[in-house]
């Protein structure tokens, strides 16, 4: 499998602290219209944290067969534990994920030996290929690039989503890798430069909102310097960077899921505990920064977060409790 273009780390629409399938479904058509190269589901994006393993089977599952092959669904794996790992990525091998998504192992801190036999284990025990999350700011360890190196070199170790937010580091990274080992940007604000110095693509929260822009963006960075799709992605790339630094002001998904539902993408902002809604000055900064792009936000008062039963929603239950904007 080769993972390049411009991905997105969807969002998980709630309502009533539940997820909300219509939600769902209207998010993943959205994005197939864009021209989307894949999804990524249960991230950080998606409050992979907040929600039970049941309620994250049935969101991947949804996803799956709403985009039946059309591009790879990747699931996260999130889990402090290896052991807890592998049992999600087994999970998201029978519900049928293309790919893992799985991040660097939260508050344990373990050395670069630890991260070593962590992701190969994951990567022995689950039988779809890998993905790397690098993403210090979340996890408080860093898989430095020797270690990447090292973990390159297992068939089933793919790539990486580096969201350090240091070009450097791509730069180190694709010194010691071989060339088909997919670099992914983390950070939407490095995703242009990222991907003009060689990157496979990236990994995106704006794209949420914004595919059909992203997917712009990430051709123009991979096309020759002096081609007009390159110097249009530049332009684009500060255009678009107010909306990138609106959407991390506050603990991400709490932005781009407000942006969402403000530009009628899903029905509701509402997050999981311990996610509280976007701020006034957060969100008169989400405001002009959408309106700076010529859009037209439905600015509403934030929903109010809850705890979630925990509990997913079923057949007649979720068709009375969602909207499917794409069918009304």
């Amino acid at each position: 499998m080769t993972l390049q273009g411009a991905m997105t780390a969807i969002v998980t629409p709630m309502q009533g602290g539940s997820v909300d399938e219509g939600g769902l479904r209207s998010l993943v058509r959205y994005q197939l219209a864009g021209g989307i190269a894949g999804l990524v589901v249960n991230g950080s994006t998606g409050e992979a944290a907040t929600l039970t393993d049941d309620e994250q089977e049935y969101v991947l599952r949804m996803v799956v067969d709403l985009v039946s092959g059309q591009v790879p669904v990747i699931a996260g794996v999130g889990s402090r534990s290896t052991h807890g790992a592998i049992a999600q990525g087994e999970r998201a091998v029978r519900v049928g994920a293309d790919a893992l998504l799985v991040v660097t192992p939260a508050y344990n801190k373990p050395t670069q030996l630890g991260l070593l036999m962590h992701f190969t284990a994951v990567a022995e025990n689950c039988a779809l290929p890998i993905v790397l999350y690098n993403v210090p700011g979340r996890t408080a360890v860093d898989l430095l690039p020797d270690t990447v190196a090292k973990l390159a070199a297992h068939p089933r170790i793919i790539g990486i989503k580096e969201a350090t937010g240091s070009l450097e580091r791509a730069a180190q990274i694709r010194a010691l890798v071989p060339s088909d080992f997919a670099l992914l940007s983390g950070d939407d604000f490095t995703t242009f430069d990222f991907v003009a110095q060689g990157g496979h693509g990236c990994i995106s929260v704006a794209s949420n909102i914004l595919p059909k822009e992203i997917v712009a963006l990430v051709h123009g960075a991979a096309s020759p310097p002096d081609s007009p799709e390159y110097l249009a992605a530049r332009r684009s790339h500060a255009e678009l960077l107010p909306v990138f630094e609106a959407l991390f002001a506050e603990s991400n998904p709490i932005p781009v899921k407000t942006a969402a539902a403000w530009l009628g993408i899903i029905r509701s902002a509402e997050l999981r505990l311990p996610m509280t809604p976007l701020s006034m000055a957060g969100a008169d900064r989400l405001e002009a920064a959408l309106r700076g792009l010529q859009l037209e936000p439905r600015r509403a008062p934030g929903d109010p977060s809850h705890l979630g039963p925990g509990k997913p929603l079923l057949g007649d239950e979720a068709e009375a409790k969602t909207v499917d904007f794409s069918n009304p």
